[in-house]
């Protein structure tokens, strides 16, 4: 697994669970200057317990107030960011048959928006590591449903699907300032976000394996991290065929059709 060759200053929020926590362990043992972010205190501390190089900012990513309290609480600690990893989100499927938009917005809050707090708190402390002759870089976790659409998933696809087109057009725009922007795009993994889940899980990986292969995207500097790579190639391909023949392929894997067969 690539590693970076100098300890990185890192901020990465969503950090408590999931491939956030995978990831967490694995930036702090690598010797890396963390900042750790979610809404769980006191598993936050945990974390962070025993590691000098690991330090614990309790976050809730959907204010954006608190958010960009957090990059000045950052700048007077580290002074700049190298990484700014944004990972918190969430996941909730939607029944068309009794739209909620509650729903809706209880998703975009933390997966679109809370991520573009977390970019507006940062990008400040990434110039600053650019004024110092440091490559900077901003990541965020999308996820492989925003390469095709998929029932049910209108609120979190559609969440995921706006933070990847955002961030690559963003991408354009601070090129010339040398920051750059990766994209990652899991397919399924097993954490507890992904227990609820109610349908089969295809190819499904560790949370474990999630972070080994973010960490060695981000260290070579990948422009798109997807993974298991024989899902999310079948998922892209799938997401440039024409849209009728789309269509029917999203047609059979809604629940009616399922139910009928």
């Amino acid at each position: 697994m690539s590693t970076w060759k100098t300890p990185q200053r890192i901020w990465l929020t969503g950090a408590t669970s999931g491939i956030g926590e995978a990831l967490a362990r694995k930036l702090i043992a690598q010797g890396h200057q963390v900042v750790l972010s979610a809404r769980n205190a006191e598993a936050l501390t945990a974390l962070c317990e025993g590691h000098p190089n690991a330090h614990p900012l309790p976050l809730d990513v959907s204010d954006r107030q608190a958010v960009i309290e957090a990059g000045s609480a950052i700048g007077s600690h580290l002074g700049a960011l190298d990484l700014a990893l944004f990972n918190a989100g969430t996941c909730e499927y939607l029944n068309a048959q009794q739209f909620d938009m509650d729903l809706v917005e209880r998703v975009f809050k933390p997966n679109l928006f809370g991520t573009l707090y977390g970019v507006e708190a940062a990008l400040p402390l990434l110039r600053a590591a650019r004024k110092q002759g440091l490559p900077a870089r901003i990541a965020a976790t999308s996820s492989a449903s925003a390469y095709l659409p998929l029932p049910r998933a209108e609120a979190y696809g559609a969440s995921k699907a706006a933070v990847s087109y955002f961030l690559e057009s963003l991408r354009l725009d601070l090129a010339q300032e040398g920051i750059g922007v990766s994209l990652i795009h899991p397919g399924f993994v097993k954490t507890p976000l992904t227990e609820r889940n109610d349908f089969p899980m295809p190819m499904q990986v560790t949370a474990e394996q999630a972070a080994d292969a973010i960490i060695a995207g981000l260290a070579k500097g990948r422009l798109d991290i997807h993974f298991p790579r024989r899902f999310t190639y079948l998922i892209k391909l799938l997401g440039i065929l024409p849209p009728a023949l789309r269509h029917q392929i999203g047609l059979r894997m809604t629940r009616t059709q399922q139910e009928s067969s």
